[in-house]
C-alpha cells in the first residue's frame, strides 16, 4: 500500500513538471502561433524609485508619481541631515566674505560707484554675480533659506524623539551588571527590600529619574544634554529669523545737526536714508532731539598731536509727540537709545555763522553754514548759495560763495590748511560767483557743492579773482556794490546716524541661548545607574551597583563610587563574623526547609 502511494505521488510530480514545461514552451515558441493577446506584467527599471513600470498611460503615470515622490523623499533626507546643515552653514560663512571685501551699494553707494570706476573689468562681472548687494542677492538668499529649512528638518524629528525619551521609564537592570564599565558589589546583612528603598531615596535626592522593578532599581540622568543640543539648533533658527527681520524691516538714516537746531524722526528730516524691503514710513519710532552743545578735546603735544580724545554731543530728547524732555550725552561708542531706536554720533565739524545783505541792503541770508571736513585737522570746504538776491539796481539774480574754513591757520606753514582741529585761530576764506545756481532745473544737487558752469566769478579792479580772508567780526564787500557778507561767529555741528533694527533683541536672545545650549551639550553627561539587591547563598544580601554612560567619561566611576559610599550606611558591608553567622542561619534555614519538605513523603509511605 505504501508502494502504491509513492507511485501515485511520483506520477503527480511528473505531470506537474510536464505542465510547467509546456507552459514555458507556449510562452517562448507557441506565443507567435496564438492569436490571444499576451499579458505584459511590466518592466522593472533598475535604480528607480518607482519600481516596476506597468504598461499603458495609467502605469506610466503611477510610475512617474512614485518616482517623483521617491526623489522628494531622498532630497528631503539629504537636506535635513546634519552633514548638509553644516555644509550650508559653512557656505553661509563664505558668502559673507564678499560683503566685507566689496563695497556694498546699500551701505555706501558712493564708494561702490567709485570702485566700479576704478575696476572697469571686474565691475560688470561682480554686478552680474550680485557682489555689490550680497545680502539681498539670489544666491545668498538661497543658501539662507536652505539652511533655515535644513535646521527645521533636523529639529522636528529630534524633538519628537526627545519627547518620547522624557515620557519613557528608565530601562530595567541588565542580567549581568558586572559587565558594565563601572560597577561595584558587596555583601550586607540588610534585607533586599530595605536596600532597594534606600537606593531609591538616594537616587531621587541626586535628581535621577527612578523606576522600581523586581529586585532592582533603575535610574537615568542627563536629559538636559539633548535639551542643550535642541536649544542650540533652535537658537540658530532664532538668529536667522532675527537677521532676516533686521534686514527686511530695518531703517537707517543720517542727519547733520548744528548747535541749537533739532531733529524729528520723520523721513523729510533725514539727509540720507535707506531701509529694508518691507519697511514702511509708519514704522519710524516717534522721537526727536535738539543739539544743545558739542564738546571735543584733542591731544596737544607729542606724536599723537591733534588726535581726538573725547567727543560728546549734549542733547535734549523726547519720546512721542508729548514726551517729557530729558538731557543726555551721546559719545562715539555710547549711543542714545530711545523709542526702540539708537542714535549714534558719527562725525563733527564747524559751521561759520554769516549774514549776507544784497545790493539794496536787505538780508538775503543769515545763519550757520555747515562745512565739510577735508582732513584730520578739520580743514573744511564751505559753500553758501543765495538764490533770492537783488543787486544795487534791483535786478534779481543768484549768488554763490565757495571757499574754506580753517580752524587753526598758521601762515608759517606755507599753506592755507588747518594745523590743529580746535578753534585756535579760525579763518574763513571765500570767493564769490554770480549767475545761475542750477537749482531751478529740477535736478537735485548737493548743498555742499557749487556748480559754477553757469556762473562768473567776481573780479578785482585789476582783473584778478576776488577772494577774502575773514576772521570773526570781519566783513567782505563784493565789487560793484553787489552786497556784503559779515562773519558773525562759529557754531559746531555733529552728524548722527539713527538706526532702527527690530531684530536686535531677538538676535541677543538667540546668541545667549546658543551659548547655553553648547554649554549644556558639552558639560552634561547622559548616564544610567542600576542597583540590584538579591538574597545571597550565605543568607545575607548581595548588592550590585553599575553605571553606563552615553559617552566615555572619567566622571562616571567617580559618581558611582560616591553613590556606593552614600548607600552603604543603609546597606553596610557584612563583616567576617556577620557573614559566618548569616551562613549558619542560612544553613539552618535550609535544613529546616528540607525537613519540612520530607515530612509529607514519610506520611504518604505510612
Amino acid at each position: 500500500m505504501a508502494d502504491k502511494d509513492s507511485t501515485v505521488t511520483d506520477r503527480d510530480a511528473r505531470d506537474a513538471r510536464d505542465a510547467r514545461e509546456e507552459d514555458d514552451r507556449e510562452e517562448d515558441g507557441g506565443a507567435p502561433l496564438s492569436t490571444a493577446p499576451a499579458e505584459d506584467r511590466g518592466t522593472a527599471v533598475p535604480g528607480s524609485f518607482g519600481g516596476v513600470r506597468r504598461p499603458g498611460v495609467l502605469g506610466a503615470l503611477a510610475w512617474a508619481c512614485r518616482e517623483a515622490l521617491g526623489w522628494v523623499r531622498w532630497v528631503w533626507r539629504q537636506l535635513t541631515s546634519m552633514r548638509v546643515a553644516l555644509i550650508l552653514l559653512f557656505l553661509l560663512s563664505l558668502a559673507t566674505i564678499p560683503g566685507s571685501l566689496v563695497p556694498q551699494t546699500g551701505v555706501d553707494a558712493l564708494k561702490a560707484d567709485q570702485w566700479k570706476k576704478d575696476h572697469t573689468t571686474l565691475a560688470p562681472l561682480y554686478d552680474k554675480l550680485g557682489l555689490f548687494h550680497v545680502y539681498s542677492s539670489v544666491w545668498f538668499s538661497a543658501i539662507y533659506i536652505l539652511l533655515f529649512v535644513s535646521l527645521i528638518g533636523c529639529i522636528i524629528p529630534r524633538t519628537w524623539q526627545f519627547v518620547g525619551q522624557l515620557r519613557s521609564r528608565p530601562p530595567a537592570a541588565p542580567r549581568h551588571l558586572t559587565r558594565m564599565p563601572a560597577h561595584a558589589t558587596w555583601h550586607t546583612t540588610a534585607a533586599p527590600g530595605a536596600v532597594l528603598d534606600a537606593a531609591e531615596r538616594l537616587l531621587k535626592r541626586r535628581r535621577f529619574r527612578v523606576a522600581r522593578a523586581d529586585g532592582s532599581v533603575g535610574a537615568e540622568k542627563g536629559y538636559l544634554r539633548e535639551a542643550g543640543n535642541l536649544l542650540f539648533h533652535i537658537s540658530l533658527i532664532v538668529l536667522l529669523v532675527a537677521f532676516a527681520s533686521g534686514q527686511l524691516w530695518k531703517s537707517e538714516g543720517g542727519k547733520l545737526v548744528v548747535e541749537g537746531d533739532g531733529f524729528s524722526n520723520t523721513l523729510t528730516q533725514y539727509d540720507d536714508f535707506k531701509s529694508g524691503s518691507l519697511f514702511d514710513a509708519h514704522d519710524l519710532d516717534p522721537f526727536g532731539f535738539t543739539l544743545d552743545s558739542f564738546s571735543g578735546s584733542y591731544e596737544r603735544t607729542g606724536p599723537e598731536k591733534g588726535t581726538p580724545r573725547d567727543y560728546a554731543a549734549h542733547v535734549t530728547y523726547w519720546d512721542g509727540a508729548d514726551g517729557t524732555s530729558r538731557k543726555a550725552t551721546i559719545k562715539v561708542n555710547e549711543p542714545l537709545e530711545t523709542a526702540g531706536s539708537k542714535v549714534y554720533l558719527i562725525g563733527h565739524g564747524y559751521a561759520p555763522v554769516v549774514t549776507f545783505r544784497d545790493g539794496q541792503g536787505n538780508v538775503a541770508f543769515r545763519g550757520p553754514v555747515p562745512s565739510l571736513p577735508l582732513d584730520s585737522n578739520v580743514t573744511e570746504t564751505t559753500v553758501l548759495k543765495v538764490p533770492d538776491y537783488r543787486d544795487k539796481d534791483g535786478n534779481k539774480t543768484q549768488l554763490g560763495f565757495q571757499g574754506n574754513f580753517v580752524p587753526t591757520l598758521d601762515l608759517r606753514s606755507g599753506t592755507m590748511l588747518s594745523q590743529f582741529p580746535a578753534l585756535d585761530n579760525p579763518v574763513l576764506v571765500l570767493t564769490a560767483y554770480r549767475g545761475s545756481l542750477g537749482i531751478d532745473s529740477g535736478v537735485p544737487q548737493s548743498v555742499y557743492q557749487l556748480n559754477t558752469s553757469k556762473m562768473k566769478q567776481f573780479k578785482e579792479d585789476d582783473g584778478s579773482a576776488f577772494a577774502k580772508m575773514l576772521k570773526v567780526g570781519d566783513t567782505m564787500t563784493l565789487p560793484d556794490g553787489a552786497g556784503t557778507l559779515h562773519f558773525d561767529g562759529i557754531k559746531q555741528w555733529a552728524t548722527f546716524q539713527v538706526s532702527q533694527k527690530p531684530g536686535n533683541g531677538l538676535a541677543l536672545a538667540g546668541a545667549v541661548a546658543a551659548v547655553l545650549g553648547v554649554a549644556g551639550s558639552l558639560f552634561i553627561q547622559r548616564r544610567r545607574v542600576w542597583v540590584r539587591a538579591v538574597p545571597g547563598a550565605d543568607g545575607g544580601t548581595v548588592v550590585e551597583l553599575a553605571g553606563l554612560g552615553r559617552s566615555e567619561s572619567a566622571r562616571l566611576p567617580e559618581e558611582l563610587a560616591a553613590l556606593a559610599a552614600a548607600l552603604q550606611p543603609d546597606a553596610p558591608p557584612a563583616t567576617a563574623e556577620a557573614a559566618a553567622e548569616a551562613a549558619e542561619a542560612a544553613a539552618a534555614a535550609a535544613d529546616e526547609a528540607a525537613e519540612e519538605s520530607a515530612r509529607p513523603s514519610e506520611g504518604a509511605r505510612a
